[in-house]
């Protein structure tokens, strides 16, 4: 019971993290602190996050300068994949571009 609460706290605080407004080097900072704890607790399904960390560590942090993400073009990707898959086999290239342009314009 204690690690569940423990583990709770412990995305609450990465909730916490995730809000921090414009800088980088103390997100960078409670990063660190929060897998130090969890590395602490020793709960394996957090192991999974911290991995995504050290993997993508610079993106992350650059998400702390200015909030930006790829929301945008992967919402685009996704328009691109359901028009492409609803027109399989489309013979007319041009008039099929041109359709998507009119879709996503």
């Amino acid at each position: 019971m204690k690690n569940l609460k423990k583990a709770y706290e412990l995305t609450m605080k990465l909730t916490d993290i995730h809000n921090i407004r414009g800088i980088k080097d103390a997100a960078r900072l409670k990063l660190v602190k929060w897998s130090n704890e969890v590395e602490e607790l020793g709960v394996d399904n957090f192991y999974i996050v911290i991995n995504t960390f050290e993997n993508h560590y610079q993106t992350i942090l650059n998400f702390f300068v200015n909030r930006a993400t790829n929301a945008k073009a992967e919402s685009f990707n996704a328009k691109v994949k359901a028009f492409r898959a609803q027109f399989r086999g489309v013979t007319d290239i041009p008039f099929f571009l041109y359709r998507l342009m009119k879709l996503c314009a």
